[in-house]
């Protein structure tokens, strides 16, 4: 089973129509969002975060119910307020974040639940936006310690949101533990250049991946990368038009991780599974509604 902790928030994507401009609700956070995606592609697995008692929290328990995970517990915090992200598209679908984050609750997780998470799962994936504060950085690393004493993965997106910390330096010298301390990491392209400014894009795979750990790249319309034990293999992208990119990332890596854990070995065969789960995610707007189940993807590979 791979359980998924960290935020989960309400995606608010704007759109503009005759003049008025207006949010549209979406569930969202980024190690939700791939334990939905990969709740979608028959994989075994939950997800634990914390949600304030409010109405965008109620609403956040709802949907994450009808999911039908194999483990879920959402903590309700009342004295925090439920972590709101505001979403604009330009006209190719590319995204531009602002959070509300005063006094919310995605970085207030219970040690005691990452005892029971590290029992079941076999893979511990671990979300970012939390790491940004003291709280939730403590959590990770009680996670993490404790996937470690049962002998089980970790997991780990990067996924870093430049509003929520006071600069690029700050971030990185946060992360670089959690992605030192991860089996299996995903970074974006610009992210990649933020924790290995000095290398090439292939130096830095090699030095992300040091340690046994296998790296995945995201490139967007170039497709994906993966980097383990000093080879590098590359995969290109299914050609789509996108309407809204939000949540091609966690498709992605809901594609990936769902493959690792059917025991593929072959990486070229995993990154085109979350190629395409990524693309198909693009078509239409928000994450979780938009993302591809088992019978789509199996259907999108077989096409292309």
């Amino acid at each position: 089973m791979i359980i998924c902790v960290g935020e989960i928030l309400a995606d608010l994507i704007g759109r503009e129509h005759d003049g008025i401009f207006s949010y549209d609700r979406f569930a969202g956070g980024a190690p939700f969002n791939v334990a939905c995606g990969l709740k979608k592609l028959g994989a075994a697995c939950g997800f634990y975060g914390s949600v304030g008692d409010d109405l965008v929290g109620d609403f956040l328990i709802s949907f994450a119910e009808r999911q039908n995970f194999d483990f879920l517990e959402i903590r309700k915090d009342n004295e925090r307020n439920t972590t709101l992200a505001f979403v604009e598209l330009d006209k190719g679908g590319e995204r531009r974040f602002s959070f509300y984050r005063k006094n919310t609750a995605d970085y207030i997780l219970q040690s005691a639940a990452a005892e029971k998470i590290a029992k079941i799962a076999d893979i511990v994936h671990i979300g970012s936006v939390p790491l940004s504060k003291e709280e939730g950085r403590a959590f990770a690393d009680e996670q993490i310690l404790r996937a470690r004493a049962h002998g089980k993965k970790v997991s780990f997106d990067v996924n870093y949101r430049e509003d929520l910390f006071a600069g690029a330096a700050e971030a990185a010298d946060v992360y670089r533990k959690y992605i030192e301390n991860a089996d299996i990491v995903k970074f974006s392209e610009d992210e990649l250049t933020l924790f290995y400014p000095e290398s090439t894009q292939e130096e830095a795979l090699l030095k992300a991946s040091s340690g046994g750990k296998t790296v995945f790249l995201t490139l967007g319309g170039k497709g994906s990368a993966a980097a383990f034990r000093g080879g590098i293999v590359r995969a290109e992208t299914l050609r789509v038009r996108p309407v809204d990119t939000t949540g091609a990332g966690d498709a992605f890596f809901a594609g990936v991780l769902s493959a690792l854990d059917e025991g593929e070995t072959d990486l070229s065969r995993v990154l085109r599974r979350g190629n395409v789960c990524g693309a198909l995610t693009t078509l239409s707007r928000g994450a979780v509604d938009a993302f591809p189940d088992k019978k789509t993807l199996e259907k999108a590979l077989a096409e292309n």
